[in-house]
């Protein structure tokens, strides 16, 4: 999962992400080390950093 690398190329903090996507922090954490996540949660994710769901998962 790409999503600690897109977080850090837009120089997003992981709250800052967390306000943008509805997503809680401790989430994005949990998602960034362990690299799965439900669908729902990555949609929000994907949308908030403006990348596709691809993009993110890959």
């Amino acid at each position: 999962m790409n999503l600690k690398k897109i977080r850090n190329e837009r120089g997003l903090s992981i709250r800052s992400l967390s306000e943008l996507s509805g997503v809680p922090v401790r989430t994005i954490e949990d998602l960034e080390k362990r690299g799965d996540g439900r669908v729902s949660t990555l949609i929000k994710l994907s949308d908030a950093l403006n990348v596709t769901l691809d993009e993110l998962c890959r």
